[in-house]
């Protein structure tokens, strides 16, 4: 699917389930720049409420047992996102595919709460704890000009519906997440009036990839995780 496609669709589903998106300061999105986005993450929706903030098509890396299931496999990879790979080759696979989309100067997007929040119900306004493979992938990739971009999903009316999807059978597509190990639904957030608020972007320069390459490794990550973990939570708590 092309890029002005995905974006029109993005858009147009939007329209359809009569969601209201209100997007703040829209001048902090780089507009030539390749750029990874990083945001919170509660529903289906957030990918597509991202693309139509954004203006431009988004390739998502998307949960291991979505590129397992029929249907839902041709859905998300026919809207450009990725599936992670299994636990032994996901890492690896992640920064190739995502490093390559990124010196194409396209953008990808990334939710570091992983999975925790789409299973487990949470609060509006509340963000999870960070995974920092993210920040090792900006920091690694040899990419000019690369902008990681802290973005809040802030929804003040929302539904919560059940899906009718019992988390059990999701283990059968991936039974290396623990999370599916449970009874209960998959709960599904539907988003009637939701804020996008755009964070300050922390911009990839020549001497934060050395400090990564050197004794500072740690130091750097540690920052830009934090950088976008608190851009969010503060983003979050004024929208």
């Amino acid at each position: 699917m092309s890029p002005d496609r995905t974006l029109l669709i993005s858009r147009g589903f939007l329209a359809g389930l009569g969601t209201q998106m209100f997007l703040h300061r829209e001048d902090r999105i780089p507009q030539e720049s390749p750029v990874l986005v990083v945001s919170n993450h509660r529903s289906f929706l957030d990918p597509v409420l991202l693309t139509a903030a954004v203006g431009r098509s988004i390739r998502f890396a998307c949960h291991h047992y979505m590129g397992q299931v029929p249907v839902v496999r041709e859905l998300v990879t026919s809207f450009g996102a990725f599936p992670l790979a299994a636990p032994e080759h996901r890492q690896q696979r992640f920064f190739d595919q995502a490093t390559a989309l990124l010196q194409n100067r396209e953008i990808v997007g990334v939710f570091p709460e992983g999975a925790e929040p789409m299973v487990n119900f949470t609060q509006p306004h509340t963000v999870g704890k960070f995974q920092r493979g993210f920040a090792h992938l900006a920091l690694r990739a040899a990419v000019r000009d690369l902008a990681v971009l802290p973005v809040a999903i802030s929804a003040f009316e929302e539904e919560s519906v059940r899906s009718g999807i019992p988390l059990k059978l999701l283990s059968l597509f991936d039974p290396s997440e623990p999370l599916f190990d449970r009874s209960g639904w998959h709960p599904v957030i539907v988003y009637k009036r939701v804020n996008i608020l755009v964070g300050r972007p922390y911009w990839i320069t020549c001497d934060r990839q050395q400090q990564y390459r050197g004794k500072q490794a740690k130091a750097v990550v540690a920052e830009l995780t934090k950088h976008c973990q608190g851009e969010i939570a503060q983003l979050l708590q004024a929208g």
